[in-house]
């Protein structure tokens, strides 16, 4: 079995910058990461796209490509073991990790635990989400980023959130077009967010950002609606969209509502506690000021910890190492917090206009998901089910599989574990945190008897 200091799993702003920070103290490292390059969701193909722009003698004008080639640079000459495409499915006390690479199951041992999973796309249920055609702004970006697709015929976008602004600006700025933004935002949204303007000034770049975004969008004559219901309809795939009684052609919808903190591996850890947010309307694991989990040994740096965005991610991860190296006794606590004190100051500069994008942009209300409308698509159960499964003494996610089977397919709740979870609490008319989610369970990711096997091998 593979024996390491730290184990780092991803390799998203967190991920590189945790293993960059681990490295340089003299540690060893094994970064394990889905993707096959480094990046994450923020910074997919950087690599590739800096290398284009190279090639063709234009220096790279997005600033959020400038951070991630830094990143990626640092991280590449780190001398990590970096380990793409690899799944990691199981986590064990003591350190021990099993993961799948190459066809075959794999473990290792590692002192540490740097766990960055990112974050995972808030679904949208509307009816007629699960229409061909109807897919999400993540989904698009990645296409966007690793092979320049860009939406084409009549194509919509919407939801609410700084991704959906962000992509669209993309789109423009790649010479592409959509037909509108629906903008499902619930009203009141300045109002809300008044209240935290002044701590979010602390980093104006990020609402100067997201006002130029929009104004781009108004520049370019994309039409923007605001609208409380939204409709996907066609005959096996999407043919038109219905906004609020108005109905127009549609050949793609893209439906974006935030993201959420990736818990499935902290949730599946024995004793691994995790908090309600409220501001969020997410679970999230509880974090000491460095990242510790309330599992000796098991850290968690980035969007998996509560969203926050790349660069507060990025100093995340660099925090994480710096507390691992203490806890693994090459640096005392008056050393570790010396060293990072600089780095958690700006941590804590870039995540000052959180508050305020979290009260400007809440998730759409669960009690708008409409009965008929499906939750889980995977096994097809509708939210009139989960409120009927409630009116029967259901009390919380995990008893919706034995009432409904809600959560039992092949995503293990990846997907609708938030919006069944609202639901119920939406049901219930009680406070979401009393509500329990899904419990995950080991292997977090399908496995197959072929790749379990080839431990035996080993």
């Amino acid at each position: 079995m593979t024996q390491v200091d730290i184990l780092v799993l991803g390799a998203g702003p967190a991920g590189m910058a945790a293993a960059t920070e681990a490295r340089a103290r003299g540690f060893s490292v094994l970064v394990l990461d889905e993707n096959a390059q480094p990046g994450g969701q923020v910074h997919r193909a950087v690599e590739a796209r800096l290398k284009k722009s190279a090639v063709e003698a234009r220096p790279a004008k997005d600033g959020q490509d400038r951070d991630g080639a830094r990143l990626a640079a640092a991280f590449r000459a780190s001398g990590a073991d970096y380990r793409p495409d690899a799944t990691l499915w199981a986590v064990e006390p003591e350190g021990k990790v099993f993961w799948s690479e190459g066809g075959a199951a794999r473990s290792a041992s590692a002192r540490r635990l740097i766990l960055c999973a990112g974050a995972t796309e808030r679904p949208v249920p509307i009816p007629g989400w699960t229409l061909p055609g109807v897919m999400t702004v993540g989904a698009a970006q990645i296409a966007l980023k690793t092979a320049g697709l860009l939406p084409e015929g009549k194509a919509w976008i919407a939801g609410q959130g700084p991704l959906l602004w962000l992509y669209a600006n993309q789109v423009v700025a790649k010479g592409g077009r959509v037909e509108g933004i629906i903008d499902l935002s619930p009203p009141g949204g300045l109002a809300r967010a008044a209240w935290h303007l002044p701590n979010a000034l602390r980093a104006p770049e990020y609402l100067a950002k997201g006002l130029a975004w929009q104004q781009r969008i108004r520049n370019a004559g994309i039409p923007i609606r605001r609208a409380t219901r939204l409709v996907a309809e066609g005959d096996g795939r999407l043919e038109r969209i219905v906004i609020d009684g108005w109905s127009r052609p549609a050949e793609l919808l893209l439906l974006h509502d935030g993201v959420v903190p990736n818990t499935q591996v902290t949730r599946a850890i024995p004793g691994c506690a995790h908090d309600w947010d409220a501001g969020q309307r997410c679970w999230k694991p509880r974090l000491d000021d460095w990242g510790n989990t309330t599992v000796e040994g098991v850290m968690v740096a980035g969007d998996s910890g509560g969203i926050g965005g790349a660069r507060v991610a990025a100093l995340a991860g660099r925090l994480a190492a710096i507390e691992a190296a203490r806890a693994l006794g090459r640096l005392t606590a008056d050393q570790r917090n010396a060293e990072a004190g600089r780095i958690r100051l700006e941590w804590k500069r870039q995540r000052a206009p959180r508050r305020f994008l979290d009260a400007l942009f809440p998730p759409l209300p669960e009690a708008a998901i409409e009965d008929g409308t499906i939750v889980c698509r995977c096994e097809e159960v509708t939210a009139g089910k989960l409120r009927g499964a409630v009116a029967l003494g259901c009390l919380g996610a995990n008893q919706t599989k034995a009432f409904t089977r809600a959560g039992m397919g092949a995503c293990q709740g990846r997907i609708c574990g938030p919006a069944v979870h609202g639901v119920i609490a939406q049901a219930r008319g009680v406070d979401p945190a009393t509500v329990d989610p899904f419990r995950t369970r080991f292997p977090t990711k399908p496995l197959t008897l072929g790749e379990l096997a080839a431990l035996a091998e080993a």
